[in-house]
């Protein structure tokens, strides 16, 4: 194993099309010469067009693997994938702090499949605002940005709010006034991360893809700013890669 890579960790679902999840992130990590590591949260059935449906990972089986990978290696990132409620993920992040409390954690905040299938939702604000305070950046689209408030209210209203707690980047997707504009909300500032290519096609995956590209970066000491626009090219360059829903990682 190669010494001068660092370590990271992804803790996701298993899409076995290879397009999302563990699979995907993996990938991405090994274009971004970091070692990665998987733990899966959930075994799903799937292909890049239809969501069946999730068999979940028992949590003290997956605090027990975080546990030794933790003992045996220095995990510089970790991104955090699907989960089915925000108690699971608490225990998740707050073992990840326990164990190595320098480790930056990047949570996709991936709330339902394209196909409406839905993993978890937000109920108590209350745990929500104890995780995000443990993390350094959640990365939502348009639609479950509107999802982590319980108030009806806007996206930028609750991406600054929630920043005061970790960093935001709602990704441009999903927003029809703006397609392809992301925004980056840090405590103080507001960056906006505009798409350098226009015509792309949509990819199964490409959110699981993007915030890989981010913890990647994270690990190779990107600050944050240069971290997510860094993985904004990365994720272009993917959504180029051919015409079908499943694309192809190169550098």
């Amino acid at each position: 194993m190669s010494t001068n890579r660092p370590f990271v960790l992804t803790i996701a679902g298993f899409d076995p099309s290879g397009g999302a999840g563990v699979l995907a992130d993996v990938k991405t990590f090994e274009q971004h010469s970091v070692t990665g590591f998987a733990i899966n949260t959930g075994n799903t059935i799937q292909t890049e067009n239809e969501f069946f449906e999730i068999q979940w990972t028992d949590l003290d089986f997956v605090l027990r693997s975080i546990k030794v990978l933790f003992k045996s290696y220095s995990i510089k990132a970790v991104k955090i994938g699907i989960i089915p409620s925000l108690d699971y993920l608490k225990e998740i992040v707050f073992a990840i702090k326990r164990l190595s409390p320098k480790t930056k954690i990047v949570w996709d905040t991936v709330l339902k499949s394209t196909t409406e299938f839905r993993f978890t939702t937000i109920e108590n604000q209350t745990v929500l605002i104890e995780i995000l305070e443990k993390i350094d950046l959640i990365t939502p689209n348009y639609n479950e940005i509107l999802q982590l408030s319980s108030e009806e209210i806007n996206a930028r209203t609750i991406a600054i709010t929630l920043s005061k707690f970790c960093a935001v980047l709602v990704k441009g997707g999903h927003n029809s006034d703006e397609i392809g504009i992301d925004y980056l909300y840090m405590e103080n500032d507001v960056f906006q991360l505009l798409p350098k290519e226009t015509l792309v096609s949509e990819k199964h995956g490409s959110g699981c893809v993007l915030s890989a590209a981010i913890t990647a970066n994270l690990a190779l000491e990107q600050d944050l700013k240069t971290a997510c626009s860094t993985a904004k090219i990365y994720i272009e360059t993917f959504l180029q890669s051919n015409k079908t829903k499943l694309g192809y990682h190169h550098v």
